[in-house]
């Protein structure tokens, strides 16, 4: 089929448009928004945590003769509501464990709000599930109480004994959450609104992105609007006006900017033997030769029973015939050529099967060597 010269036209300017808008996206799709790259100083979670009583257990609570806290603190609370107990009684309690609370504040968090909590045992009760919290006070790190904590636990595990001893536990049985088990009492102080300036703070350091940063705040808002303080932080001068700092954020927060490349970096985990490789890791010209010694001992006994005229004086032994084996097994080499991208070191390893530890060992000999062009980090 022939096509016209307006139909060819037509489809020439139909695939610059595709051309265009694949070209766009794909800028597009390496670009981050600043909501994800950055937070407002200031703007944080607090953490909350308290002491408190979980009553109401079938039997699973604390064993009083060994979490003398729990008792005492029974009896302080019924000393609270009116109740007196005689002086050399001894509480024998089952139903009730001690427990920490603990729990995050949001920022800009207001009095009456719930927040969730997380009720942990700190005696040796077997099990919280269906338990309650007595109303326990939730305390911030300046001694305050910002919030108020009680309700029924949600206990997601569970466990099962027998008489003889054996016994089976599911998941964690001495720890539960109660959503909004909490009810803030007080607000924590911000200057969010009465700073001339709000500060953005990177998550991750990085000079590149903070410059970028600044200069799309810049483009965006208007030249002098933001300048970059360090490889963290952007200074940006805001609104004093209340309602419109927060659109002003809010609009701050939808920029996208894309951010500076990575540091070269090789993670590696020395307890699990994970590997983590970035992808600006880059290895100049070098030779590795992998390779395994193994070695093998096998005893076999036998038995050494001596025979006449001899029989008298000998006696019968049990001697063991030992067998050494070493293999060093199949080595093999393989060659790095300069600018080595992560791509190629993975596929050389593969090649030659090395293990998890084996490819620590080949990283560190090229650290060493000086051919690995990236920072070797061991967690």
């Amino acid at each position: 089929m022939t096509l016209t010269y307006r139909a060819r036209k037509t489809l020439k300017h139909i695939a610059l448009m595709v051309m265009f808008v694949s070209a766009f996206f794909a800028e597009q799709a390496t670009a981050d928004r600043v909501k994800d790259l950055a937070s407002v100083a200031g703007v944080r979670i607090n953490q909350l945590a308290g002491y408190g009583l979980v009553v109401g257990l079938t039997g699973t609570g604390d064993q009083t003769t060994q979490t003398p806290f729990t008792v005492q603190s029974v009896i302080n609370m019924l000393t609270e509501f009116g109740i007196t107990i005689p002086p050399g009684v001894s509480l024998q309690l089952k139903n009730v464990a001690a427990v920490t609370v603990h729990a995050e504040l949001p920022p800009f968090a207001k009095p009456g709000q719930t927040i969730d909590v997380t009720v942990s045992s700190i005696g040796n009760a077997k099990s919280l599930r269906g338990g309650a919290l007595i109303m326990a006070p939730l305390r911030g790190a300046d001694g305050n109480v910002y919030a108020l904590a009680q309700g029924n636990l949600v206990v997601s595990g569970f466990g099962a004994g027998a008489d003889d001893g054996s016994k089976i536990i599911v998941n964690v049985p001495s720890a539960g959450r109660i959503p909004n088990g909490a009810t803030v009492e007080r607000s924590v102080p911000s200057d969010f609104l009465t700073r001339d300036a709000i500060v953005l703070n990177l998550h991750t350091p990085d000079f590149t992105t903070s410059n970028r940063l600044a200069d799309e705040i810049n483009m965006t808002m208007g030249p002098g609007t933001a300048h970059s303080v360090d490889a963290v932080s952007v200074s940006v001068r805001a609104p004093a006006d209340p309602g419109q700092r927060t659109a002003f954020v809010s609009a701050l927060q939808s920029l996208e900017v894309e951010p500076g490349d990575v540091q070269a970096r090789v993670i590696v985990n020395s307890r699990t033997g994970t590997v983590v490789i970035g992808d600006n890791v880059r290895v100049t010209a070098a030779a590795v030769s992998h390779g395994s010694l193994v070695v093998t001992i096998s005893e076999s006994p036998y038995v050494s029973q001596p025979v006449a005229p001899f029989s008298n004086s000998g006696r019968t032994v049990v001697a063991a015939d030992s067998d050494i084996t070493i293999d060093e097994g199949d080595g093999s080499m393989f060659l790095f050529e300069p600018g080595t991208s992560l791509d190629e070191i993975v596929q050389a390893v593969n090649r030659v099967g090395a293990a998890p530890g084996d490819l620590v060992a080949i990283l560190e000999a090229l650290k060493q060597a000086g051919a690995l062009r990236a920072e070797l980090v061991v967690i």
